[in-house]
């Protein structure tokens, strides 16, 4: 039983006048994860064309009607980032030229979101940015998981319900037989999150990895605050983008006597050399992740484990569709 809560869901056949003003559109950045939403809805997405002219300029034409209706984006900004988001530009533009009653877009990975906050003089917060650009295109609501930084919410001038890839992550790992838990934080800036997951972990203790960074994409781990000898560690982050981060985190680990160590996160962003990191023998015993983001095929190893959250959107979809309440899932 997923831990979280699907009464929505099990209503929906009841809902026929509702479910037919209900449409989601996939965008081209990942078009599997929005037909196994749709496939639990139990629901067809609206057909699209996208291509790309000689010039690299996108077009996308709708071929349904969804004049009044409560439409749905499904488009992670991921990687080509300024295509995705230019893409789902382009999709709300449309909704919006065909009577769209309600536009939603649905971001399970959000592209910009380390840029938070301003850590030098004359750079942009681009997270902010983004939010701007896509509220100025005409989003009416946003529906994202695992934000990098909380405050990303607050960034939107429209309503943003923020959902957590956490349930699916502890849910797998309840059905492995791991011993001693210790949950880790990677860095002091994640402990909140780890916080999080070693209460839903039935509450295991928590360790802390301290570490300086020197420069973008690079991380010096130093020491390990907690206790993790002869335990299995969780190290717990929102995204593993190099690896460079989490692998310093496991080495660290081991060296501190760790059993085992299995490495958990939202979104698989894997940029080079994040492969050749992560798939070292002997490192990780799994890297669970969830397909928030396509994995390619070569970016694949033996270690990963990929997840599904296309239920847990796709019930939070049905709320927002129903007004109803989408943090009670998690209750």
């Amino acid at each position: 039983m997923p831990s979280f809560l699907t009464a929505t869901q099990k209503k929906k056949a009841d809902l026929p006048h509702k479910t037919s003003r209900l449409k989601l559109i996939s965008g081209t950045s990942n078009i599997s994860l929005a037909k196994e939403i749709a496939a639990y809805m139990g629901i067809n997405d609206v057909p699209l064309v996208s291509k790309r002219f000689a010039d690299g300029e996108l077009y996308v034409q709708i071929q349904q009607s969804i004049r009044g209706c409560d439409v749905f984006l499904i488009q992670p900004t991921c990687a080509p980032v300024n295509d995705c988001l230019m893409e789902l530009m382009i999709m709300v533009d449309a909704c919006k030229r065909a009577s769209a009653r309600q536009i939603t877009a649905v971001i399970p990975y959000y592209g910009y979101a380390r840029a938070d906050r301003k850590t030098a003089g004359r750079e942009s917060i681009t997270a902010k940015l983004t939010a701007n650009i896509l509220v100025e295109s005409g989003v009416d609501r946003v529906l994202a998981m695992d934000l990098h930084s909380a405050q990303i919410q607050g960034y939107f001038d429209i309503p943003c319900d923020h959902i957590y890839g956490s349930p699916v992550l502890v849910d797998y790992l309840s059905t492995k037989n791991l011993g001693e838990v210790v949950v880790v934080s990677p860095d002091v800036g994640g402990v909140a999150r780890a916080r999080a997951f070693a209460k839903q972990m039935k509450d295991a203790p928590l360790a802390i990895i301290d570490k300086r960074r020197s420069a973008h994409n690079v991380a010096e781990s130093l020491t390990v605050i907690g206790e993790v000898k002869n335990k299995t560690a969780i190290l717990i982050d929102d995204m593993i983008d190099t690896g460079g981060t989490i692998c310093a985190g496991a080495e660290l680990l081991r060296k501190e006597g760790a059993k085992r160590v299995i490495a958990c996160a939202s979104h698989p962003v894997f940029s080079p050399p994040a492969y050749e990191r992560l798939s070292v023998d002997g490192l990780f015993e799994q890297v669970v992740v969830t397909n928030s983001i396509p994995i390619e095929e070569s970016k694949k190893f033996k270690q990963l484990k990929i997840l599904s959250v296309a239920n847990m959107l796709g019930e939070a979809i049905w709320r927002i569709h129903e007004e109803s309440s989408v943090s009670s899932m998690f209750r």
